[in-house]
């Protein structure tokens, strides 16, 4: 018994206790009902038997050991893994600092992009301004100036009907043996619808002792689309006015494809110099 108390020495302080104090019991108990022959055969086999718990709580002593070691290496692996993780926690703190500090770059530097667009969006609107201002002075300009040169245009029109009155009779009388009667003038033909053309000489002449209509349009630079317009003004014409006509072209300059086509659709052509 006593090399099992020496023994339980060795173990843990929580197991050693309990230990000593059962065998204490045990020794007592069998003090009291054993012979010794029989405490002799008991001895031996409770130390079989304590044998085999001993081997058992050797067993469990490694493998409180190893659970121990378990233990310390799992502490040791937290203690890495909390130590990593609040590393990341510091990084993504470090990280959030910056992108704080870019956001407010980024804001600012945004204001002050904003602000220097404004300020172009409020020069841009003042500029605007100053031009509308300046087309509407512009625009009267124009008008005036529109005013002025159709005066000029109507001066020089004019002039060179003025000039054709006084010279296409004889002209006539030369080129078409045609006796003007009176006087051509420039005048308002009215329709029945209300409708009226200007037409710029007008008068009546005869022609081997037949009436006629002279009908002639007065251009300073005569082109196709204006022979036109004095065509379809004739065809107007023809629907009060049943006379044979004299169509005239009086110009200061015509292009030789334009007289030609002139020609063609049975209108004479005068030149200013003619006159």
């Amino acid at each position: 018994m006593l090399k099992y108390l020496e023994a339980i020495e060795e173990l843990p302080r929580e197991l050693k206790g309990p230990l000593v104090r059962v065998l204490e019991l045990f020794r007592e108990d069998i003090a009291e009902t054993v012979k010794k022959s029989d405490i002799e055969r008991f001895e031996k086999t409770t130390e079989e038997n304590f044998n085999r718990v001993w081997k058992s709580i050797e067993e469990l002593a490694e493998a409180q050991k190893r659970t121990e070691q378990r233990l310390e290496q799992f502490e040791k692996t937290t203690e890495e893994n909390f130590n990593r993780v609040w590393k990341s926690i510091e990084e993504l703190a470090e990280a959030q600092k910056r992108t704080e500090q870019r956001l407010e770059q980024f804001e600012k530097a945004t204001e002050e992009n904003f602000n220097r667009v404004w300020k172009s969006i409020e020069e841009l609107a003042e500029s605007q301004k100053r031009t509308e201002k300046e087309i509407k002075m512009l625009t009267g300009e124009l008008k005036d100036t529109r005013k002025m040169v159709g005066g000029l245009s109507d001066t020089v029109g004019y002039t060179l009907e003025n000039e054709a009155y006084k010279a296409l009779p004889k002209l006539l009388a030369r080129d078409f043996d045609i006796e003007v009667e009176g006087r051509l003038v420039r005048k308002y033909i009215e329709y029945p619808d209300g409708m009226h053309d200007e037409v710029n000489i007008f008068g009546k002449a005869k022609k081997n002792g037949n009436d006629l209509w002279v009908v002639g349009e007065s251009k300073v630079r005569m082109s196709k689309r204006e022979i036109n317009d004095f065509l379809k003004m004739v065809e107007r014409l023809n629907s009060i006015i049943k006379r044979d006509k004299l169509l005239l072209g009086v110009t200061h300059t015509v292009m030789p494809d334009i007289k030609k086509y002139a020609q063609s659709k049975g209108i004479k052509v005068y030149w200013s110099y003619e006159f």
